[in-house]
């Protein structure tokens, strides 16, 4: 399998993933750190080791070059290259920059978009992963918040496909009738 349709195949898969996410009232910070839990989930399900804020190939701008940036998470797979995935609530030309030096270094890198929509689409080969949210007014004044309901379409869950055993009509006794001079 060649390393793009790796990617295509693996963005489509981590799609699938976020599709089934919901939660209700999480600020910014929240939202990120939900899906950057679903993404290591979705990853360590694969039998991946998954490493949180792994160090990037990519160095910090002067004056801290010494240092590198981090990923969001950074997957090591038995079966093919490394990806590594940024989650991100804005476009950001430094992730952009980061994810396409990891490119460089033989990872395949997936970039999880969320918001509430207009997303800018990323440069090859970067695979994006968007993830739409709803937002409004903190209720307590304190900024916005987002919410995700799952996907609408979504197929049923499975039912029980046996057969329901026969059902027996019981006749219920009916509390006796108020008295008219009751309550009066």
């Amino acid at each position: 399998m060649t390393v793009g349709g790796d990617g295509e195949r693996l963005a489509a898969s981590l799609a699938d993933r976020l599709d089934a996410l919901a939660f209700t009232d999480l600020t910014t910070d929240q939202v990120t750190a939900r899906l950057i839990d679903a993404v290591a989930d979705w990853a360590g399900e694969r039998g991946w080791r998954v490493y949180r804020r792994a160090p990037s190939v990519l160095p910090l701008p002067p004056p801290m070059a010494a240092q590198h940036s981090v990923l969001d998470v950074a997957c090591a797979r038995p079966d093919g290259p490394p990806v590594v995935v940024e989650v991100d609530h804005g476009t950001r030309r430094r992730t952009w920059e980061k994810l396409l030096a990891e490119a460089d270094a033989g990872r395949i890198p997936l970039w999880v978009r969320w918001g509430a929509g207009r997303f800018t689409a990323p440069p090859p080969p970067i695979r994006m992963v968007t993830c739409e949210v709803d937002r409004r007014p903190d209720p307590t004044g304190r900024g916005r918040v987002h919410s995700r309901s799952p996907l609408a379409g979504m197929p049923p869950p499975a039912h029980s496909a046996g057969r329901v055993g026969a059902v027996t009509a019981v006749e219920l006794p009916l509390p006796p009738a108020a008295s008219p001079d009751v309550g009066r």
